[in-house]
């Protein structure tokens, strides 16, 4: 299993939110670059960027930093956050990005998501960010009325090449993944999923590597990598050597097999 750490930029610095709320932000760092490197540094094999002004704005706006830490670091990169449009994906690619997180523009905009996954095999992943099961939008501040698994599945018929899936409830608060949520969604598609949310400590992190067989395949970790709960070397060391490598992303879904 894959463990991904977050990087979540406002304003241009690294901070945590609490249940999604922007009003309840922590600052750990002004120089995301550093972090990144720190992740890099520990055997980080991947790391998740989110533009949490993008989210709100509806387009991206952290661009120098997401720049910035694509340029620095030698392992690829995902973003997500106000990916709302073909221009917004293109420009996060010539950024060096490798993989382009959809969110908000999977339910309002399906047929996009699928052009997109055309023009992009591999690249493309779903973000579902869930708040009692129900599709949340637009930086977390709007549920929809879609099913979580309703959504995943008509993502796959669409091309994606995975799904992330964020309890937001969970997210920022360490109160542990939610594995029924996850087994739900993993058992409705065929897909690989990446778990988000809630995880605090190495037992979560086992927890969540027994769902691997039933493709959990990775997990994003924020807030216990930087109050220290969480040692990103002591982790990996913990759940064994992960099966995944800097994958050409022309091998479309593979790279998470």
């Amino acid at each position: 299993m894959e463990v991904i750490p977050a990087i979540d930029l406002l304003a241009g610095q690294c901070v945590r939110l609490y249940q999604g709320d922007y009003e309840r932000s922590q600052v750990f760092s002004e120089n995301p670059v550093d972090v990144a490197q720190q992740w890099v540094d520990q055997g980080a094999t991947r790391l998740h960027i989110v533009d949490l002004d993008g989210a709100k704005a509806g387009k991206v706006v952290n661009l120098a930093a997401i720049e910035a830490i694509a340029q620095a670091v030698s392992i690829p990169i995902e973003i997500g956050g106000g990916l709302r449009d073909r221009s917004s994906v293109e420009q996060v690619f010539n950024l060096g990005v490798r993989w382009a997180i959809l969110g908000t523009v999977a339910v309002e905009q399906p047929h996009l998501v699928q052009e997109l996954c055309q023009q992009y095999p591999g690249q493309i992943i779903i973000g579902i960010d869930a708040r009692n099961g129900l599709v949340a939008t637009r930086g977390w501040l709007e549920t929809s009325e879609v099913l979580a698994t309703q959504l995943a599945v008509q993502m796959q018929e669409l091309g994606a090449s995975a799904i992330i899936y964020t309890d937001i409830h969970r997210d920022g608060t360490m109160a542990g993944p939610n594995l029924v949520a996850l087994r739900e969604l993993a058992a409705a598609i065929s897909i690989p999923v990446i778990a988000s949310g809630g995880v605090s400590s190495v037992t979560d992190l086992l927890s969540l590597l027994a769902l691997e067989p039933q493709g959990v395949t990775g997990v994003i970790v924020g807030r216990a990598l930087y109050t220290g709960d969480i040692i990103l070397r002591e982790a990996l060391q913990a759940i064994g050597p992960t099966r995944i490598q800097d994958i050409p992303p022309n091998l479309g879904s593979s790279y998470l097999a």
